[in-house]
């Protein structure tokens, strides 16, 4: 036990085990992995060097660990459908920027979804190495139904003609239309990417279309819905796989972890039985029951609901920011994060919205109920902001209906 070796780093795992069991988690880019994926994470594989590929390595007593790794691309490649797939990213971040390495030149052009409109920081904005070595552009959201608007993304490509057109999001509750988007770079000559990282377990459960048939790679985390472990993944056409396998080792990583690819082949076959299916339902019907409850009282949500797994929250409607809101659902034991909202007057730091996802409260087994009762905490605690009376009431009612949802148990350190 890790208690008897090290007590002082057993005590705060404890504390975070702790934190945990008795938050409500809405972070939309969090979720808690199956017990299994916790035991792989922790498996002998940590201690191999396996620089290169299954079958061609630069160490020695591989034998194992190859069967592993291509087990886990196996896996990849039927689970979504794909020609190629490179298992070794070591998270979202690095899978694009392997993407753009094998596929771009420095300073070549990369359109992607503006930040405010709910994109990622690795698809070229400037405060990122994808916008420093490419040069980032972006597209927004429709002002009036903050959704997509493909028409005028087709009309700025074709003024900008970028070399890489890159769709996918980190807080957008729609449906996204790869094939327009294929479309779209097909008319500039460009190469099409989409980031998956938030609807993967959507997309493997064929709740949302898949980019798969239509980009020239995809790329994902495999640690949001799809409920694995923190690492990345690339999928891709066989004509560009040469290309993204270099780019990933040797330019862009050494050695591969191995026993987090073990979890990832874990977490792969557990993505293709019919209960993960039904998991990834459940996780859209949750997010849709709160949006609903937050509409009912007068909350403006950015285009007006959900598709997916997530929602936001203009809380600036409210009069408040969503930093404040971030800090009055923490005290009551709910955590959620500050969010930008498309054109935000406000700044990063503290922004008009608060994004809110369930992946893992569907994970701890909580259904349209639950979530409606979640909700009704929140608002209780976001109209009563400066009340510590109802917050450490909400409080004390979050601890109670976590304990009918217990998370790991018996686990200790």
């Amino acid at each position: 036990m890790i208690r008897d070796t090290d007590p002082e780093l057993a005590g705060i795992l404890e504390k975070e085990l702790e934190r945990q069991r008795n938050t409500i988690e809405l972070i939309a880019s969090e979720n808690f992995v199956p017990g299994e994926v916790l035991e792989a994470m922790g498996s002998v594989p940590t201690n191999k060097y396996a620089e290169g590929y299954p079958g061609k390595r630069y160490y020695g007593g591989n034998q194992h660990i190859d069967r592993i790794e291509q087990l886990a691309i196996n896996r990849a490649k039927q689970l979504f459908g794909a020609e190629h797939a490179n298992v070794q990213p070591l998270s979202g971040c690095p899978a694009n920027l392997a993407v753009y390495l094998a596929l771009l030149k420095p300073g070549d052009k990369i359109l992607g979804m503006s930040l405010a409109s709910g994109g990622h920081l690795s698809h070229g904005y400037k405060m990122s190495v994808s916008g420093k070595y490419y040069q980032g552009l972006s597209y927004d959201v429709d002002p009036e139904t903050e959704m997509l608007d493909y028409d005028k993304i087709l009309g700025q490509a074709r003024q900008e003609k970028p070399e890489m057109i890159v769709c996918g999001a980190s807080a957008y509750p729609r449906i996204i239309n790869f094939k327009a988007f294929k479309e779209i770079a097909d008319e500039v000559g460009a190469y099409c990417v989409a980031d998956i990282a938030h609807i993967a377990g959507l997309v493997a459960a064929g709740l949302h279309p898949s980019p798969v048939p239509y980009c020239d790679a995809v790329t994902t985390t495999t640690h949001k819905t799809l409920r694995g472990p923190r690492s990345g993944l690339i999928l891709c056409k066989q004509e560009h796989a040469k290309k993204i396998d270099k780019a990933v080792f040797p330019v862009l990583q050494g050695g591969p972890h191995e026993h987090t690819i073990a979890a990832k082949a874990l977490c792969f076959k557990l993505a293709m039985q019919p209960d993960f299916k039904m998991y990834q339902a459940q996780v859209v019907k949750n997010a849709k029951a709160m949006a609903d409850v937050f509409l009912d009282y007068g909350y403006r949500l950015v285009t007006g609901g959900t598709d997916n797994h997530l929602f936001l929250i203009d809380v600036a409607e409210k009069g408040l920011s969503g930093k404040q809101a971030q800090d009055a659902l923490e005290q009551a034991g709910i955590t959620v994060n500050k969010n930008m909202i498309p054109f935000d007057k406000r700044k990063p730091v503290d922004p008009s919205g608060i994004r809110i996802g369930t992946p893992a409260i569907t994970t701890r087994g909580m259904k349209e109920e639950n979530a409606r009762h979640v909700a009704e905490l929140m608002i209780r605690v976001l109209e009563n902001i400066d009340n510590m009376e109802v917050i450490k009431k909400v409080a004390s009612e979050v601890k109670e209906l976590l304990s009918r949802y217990p998370l790991y148990p018996g686990l200790s350190y």
